[in-house]
């Protein structure tokens, strides 16, 4: 039998397994995250006496939404289809005439013959060198690299005679970025950009990674990994026990980059394929926040902000209210429960 649409896209996915690196850092909440203990039966015990049954004329009625939820989770039905929830954030900031940041996040879904075919693709960009290079590098490079994915992967996966590409997901963002680095080069001289993307396609990410922008993931468990390692001159010298992480936080050289779109060969993304963090949330964000905004109220705002896009709101407001010294971006995925 010919294999279905469906049947190749497990395939594929398949073809590039999840091998999580290892965390740069973790930061563990406070918050309680013992078991809730077991709800009491509500069917009483064979020794005690049933209760009367009230006669009624009607033996059917309508249930109300409340009761129908709770009918739900008794069965624990699935909820199709998956689902997220993105909120982006943008902000020049108040010490800096111009955006050289760039985002970009876009989600398609689709069921069909009771499967789900879940695609997104999200993007940070930070700019470098100044007006006319930084703000056009990190846009010509959030251009090429969405316009290479949407065509290599979206396009063919959600036509009527849907395909699917022949090389693994790696390889495919491996080679938008390739295109993203060539397009600054072309369009943007003596300019360059960082650049953190994320292909999400069903419960799986594709994380390429330039520069110190940064991707986290947040946790039900209350944890908060960040993904992407820096690729600065600072946090070179802290991996080789150079410099302490205080001492890397005001370095006066710690926005110098030894690794960025559209500057000199050779020239290596960091590419890996993960697991989306189920329950939770994926954060990509400039060093305008994570620089700026101490981790511990990115977590809490994250977690205790009713939507993504007010939570991004909050982030902003939070870098501007420390000074705004950059250029702020920020885009936020909510993984739903399934």
């Amino acid at each position: 039998m010919k294999p279905s649409f469906w049947d190749k896209l497990q395939a594929l996915l398949r073809r590039t397994p999840p091998a999580p690196p290892e965390p740069v850092e973790a930061l563990d909440s406070d918050a309680d995250t013992t078991p809730l203990p077991p709800s009491p039966s509500v069917m009483p015990s064979t020794d005690q006496e049933m209760p009367p049954v009230e006669e009624s004329s009607n033996t059917t009625r309508p249930l109300e939404d409340g009761e129908i939820e709770e009918l739900l989770e008794d069965v624990g039905m699935p909820i199709h289809p998956k689902q997220v929830a993105v909120g982006l954030g943008y902000s020049t900031g108040l010490q800096r005439e111009h955006n050289e940041d760039a985002i970009y996040a876009t989600v398609s879904n689709l069921s069909a013959n009771n499967r789900d075919l879940l695609f997104g693709l999200f993007v940070v960009a930070d700019g470098m060198g100044g007006h006319q290079h930084g703000e056009v590098a990190s846009e010509i490079a959030t251009r090429a690299l969405a316009h290479y994915l949407m065509n290599a992967i979206h396009t063919t996966m959600f036509k009527p005679d849907a395909e699917l590409p022949q090389e693994s997901l790696m390889d495919l963002m491996r080679e938008a970025v390739q295109r993203a680095h060539r397009a600054v080069l072309k369009h943007a001289p003596g300019g360059g950009t960082t650049l953190t993307a994320v292909l999400l396609l069903n419960g799986q990410m594709t994380i390429a990674h330039v520069g110190d922008s940064r991707a986290y993931a947040i946790y039900p468990d209350g944890r908060m990994d960040v993904l992407t390692r820096d690729h600065s001159l600072v946090k070179r010298l802290e991996e080789l026990g150079q410099l302490t992480h205080e001492e890397a936080a005001v370095h006066p050289q710690r926005n110098v980059l030894y690794r960025a779109l559209g500057q000199a060969e050779p020239f290596d993304p960091d590419i890996f394929t993960i697991p989306a963090p189920k329950n939770g949330y994926l954060l990509l964000c400039s060093d305008g926040l994570w620089g700026v905004v101490p981790e511990e109220l990115l977590f809490e705002t994250i977690i205790t902000e009713p939507s993504p896009t007010r939570a991004c709101h909050a982030l902003v407001k939070a870098a501007n209210a420390a000074g705004g010294p950059d250029n702020i971006s920020a885009v936020l995925v909510r993984f739903a429960e399934s």
